[in-house]
């Protein structure tokens, strides 16, 4: 058993193609996890083992693994780049202790870096940077530094330098130690042969160490006064002094490599040892205990009360695996855990440690571990187990409501119900996934975060389920109501079934406030009209609301008035006022200036301030009203009303107007008359 100090709970973060999944091939490589370096271009990542990343070359879903270096545990999360898949950075940056940030050294920061990076300031989580790529034309580890300072507001400290570049990098100086290190490629790069810095660099190590001291300087009062007196500073003393300042996030250490060259990863694997947190360096777990609202403090210990959180759920060849992060107390296979937002107990069938899709039995886990479990029926992302005794709820994690739709339909009557249940099983693993059967129009619509996220989910009904299925866009479903008042007489008289049907009334509407619905109020005397009969007409009335006078769709936001009802006691009857009702109210609508009623969706739009006049102009273009602007850091918050019939498309269109810097949410507001 790893001890809690030497444990390290880390997660890789960056935009797409920064190299995330090349880097961790080559952390698998070098702890000796695995014995061939596993290639994205030749769809063989261990990380990446779903068939359609290995197609596409990019990573779809985070894949957990455990590696050893240096007598410490690492258990590293390999996340998406693609702003469609963020949920999964989302909900690993909830459960690790440190990260580390990918840039590509040609690209530098990108907009889907500053997500990320914006991602895990939320969750206060210590980072160290990796400048990959760095043998690529063009490359310039400065550019990115500055930018890391200018967009993310970072504090970098440059903890080596380039040996050679572009197509000539070949190591780097470790400023810390004041030592050349370089990779050979006949090795794969296992062996760094370390020597002195090479002359025409002393130089410039040397004022480049000066830089760091000074930085780190400020973070450390023992340090500073070392430094202001000349004397000496050991490596070991200045490493301590930086990995106070990055745990305190003052600092971002930023290492150089080039992973596709397997160069630079073995100091990366040393800086997640010596200046990302343990698990005892992260503040207490706080929730609260359901039973009365109370706050409740659970250190990381494994003698404490169990305390897990839920963070993801995957389907594992049919099997429902449930990932968790234990932050006190212990676990083994065959416990019963208490799920306190439901309030029921699941007992734990197995105990795996994951190796990406490779499983690993466990006897035990313990506060710090992170792993996945069987058994669990009734548990979803972001609930909290606990022990029944000791009840705690953690925060759940926060999703972004989906904002992209399709409908799907089986293609047979037959196969509705095994679509049914795959969906139900997609949308239990992902929880940006939504899933609703739309009665009006007979289909069943997903909604997602992004076309790629439905065309990958599409994917997999396919593979894994064995269903094909027929893909429409969904169609708007409009409203109608009325913008004036009218009252009508209508009297019904007929012979049906050899028996005479008789029922005459008067039926008065006006409009409603909206998002009230139909009301429907009888101003008639009881004894005017038997119980019976007065029923019908509102049945009636309801009936024909559901179909209204301009395009058939559903009468909303109507008050309906029975005035007067004729009842004759020989030839009155429920289906007679319930069919002179539904005649009465369709009449009456004609007459009251019917208009169509259209969804209207609250947006949030997110964008730097550079984009925000084409932003504007576009979401004005699509009938957008703009209700507030607001700073938040260095971005906009734009708030719009837009119709839901002009909102498809805009994921897309906003990625083009920002330069794929700007996100938006959207959610259902009102309904309003199309303009």
């Amino acid at each position: 058993m790893v001890p809690l100090q030497r444990i390290r709970n880390i997660g890789i973060i960056a935009h797409i193609d920064a190299g995330k999944t090349t880097v961790s091939e080559r952390i698998l490589y070098y702890t000796g996890l695995t014995h061939k370096i596993g290639e994205v271009h030749d769809g063989e990542a261990v990380m990446d083992w779903m068939p359609q990343e290995r197609e596409r070359g990019i990573t779809i879903t985070a894949a957990a693994t455990t590696c050893l270096w240096k007598d410490h545990q690492i258990n590293l999360i390999d996340t998406p780049g693609h702003v469609d898949f963020a949920v999964e950075v989302e909900r690993c940056l909830r459960v690790l202790d440190g990260a580390i940030m990918l840039f590509a050294a040609v690209e530098g920061v990108q907009p889907q870096s500053e997500s990320v990076w914006h991602q895990a300031d939320r969750y206060r989580v210590p980072r160290l940077a990796f400048i990959n790529k760095m043998d690529r034309l063009g490359a310039d580890y400065q550019r990115v530094l500055r930018q890391m300072r200018d967009k993310l507001g970072a504090v970098p400290l440059l903890l080596q330098l380039p040996l050679g570049t572009e197509e000539h990098f070949r190591g780097v100086i470790d400023l810390i130690e004041m030592c050349s290190v370089v990779w050979h490629d006949h090795d794969l790069g296992r062996t760094p042969e370390v020597g002195p810095v090479p002359p025409e660099l002393q130089e410039e190590a040397a004022r480049q160490r000066e830089a760091l001291l000074e930085a780190v300087a400020e973070y450390d009062d023992a340090l500073l006064e070392s430094y202001l007196s000349g004397g000496p500073i050991a490596p070991e003393r200045l490493r301590a002094a930086v990995r106070r300042a990055t745990l305190a996030r003052a600092l971002v250490p930023v290492l150089l490599g080039a992973g596709l060259r397997n160069r630079g990863i073995q100091p990366l694997l040393d800086a997640v040892v010596w200046y990302l947190p343990a698990p005892t360096d992260v503040p207490a777990i706080v929730g609260v205990d359901p039973r009365d609202g109370r706050q409740v403090e659970r250190p990381c210990d494994a003698k404490a009360p169990l305390v897990a959180l839920a963070f993801k759920i995957a389907l594992d060849q049919g099997r429902r695996l449930t990932y968790l992060r234990l932050y006190a107390g212990t676990l083994t296979p065959g416990a019963v855990v208490y799920n306190s937002r439901t309030g029921k107990t699941e007992r734990i069938a197995r105990l795996l440690r994951m190796y990406a899709n490779r499983r690993e039995r466990l006897e035990r886990a313990s506060a710090g571990d992170i792993v996945a479990v069987t058994g669990l029926k009734e548990t979803t992302t972001g609930d909290t187990l606990c022990e029944a005794a000791h009840p705690i709820r953690l925060e759940p994690i926060p999703f972004p409501e989906p904002v992209i739709s399709i409908a799907v339909e089986p293609r047979s009557l037959a196969e509705q119900p095994k679509l049914e249940e795959a969906l139900r099983k997609l949308v239990d693993e992902d929880p940006t996934l939504h899933m609703t059967c739309d009665e009006e129009r007979g289909q069943i619509l997903l909604s997602g975060m992004g076309e790629l996220h439905l065309e990958v989910l599409l994917r997999r009904l396919r593979d894994e389920f064995n269903l094909q299925v027929h893909v429409g866009k969904p169609q708007v479903l409009y409203r109608e109501t009325i913008l004036g008042e009218a009252e009508v007489t209508e009297t019904f008289e007929r012979d049906i079934a050899g028996k005479h049907h008789f029922a005459s009334l008067r039926l008065a509407v006006k409009p409603a406030a909206r998002g009230s619905g139909l009301a429907f109020h009888a101003l008639v005397a009881p004894e005017a009209l038997p119980p019976e009969c007065l029923a019908a007409v509102e049945q009636g009335v309801r009936d024909a609301a559901t179909s209204g006078v301009v395009q058939g769709y559903p009468v909303v936001d109507v008050h309906v008035l029975l005035l007067e009802a004729t009842y004759r006691q020989e030839d009155s009857t429920p289906l007679a006022f319930q069919i002179a009702a539904g005649q009465a109210l369709r009449r009456a609508l004609a007459l009251a200036q019917p208009v169509l009623l259209e969804p209207i969706m609250r947006l949030e739009v997110l964008v730097p301030e550079a984009f925000i006049g084409g932003v504007i102009a576009s979401l004005q273009s699509r009938r957008g009203t703009i209700e507030g602007i607001e700073l938040q850091g260095q971005l906009r918050v734009i708030t719009a009303l837009v119709p839901l019939a002009a909102m498809f498309g805009y994921s897309t269109d906003l990625r083009s107007a920002s330069q794929g810097r700007g996100t938006f949410t959207m959610q259902f507001s009102h309904y309003a008359p199309v303009s």
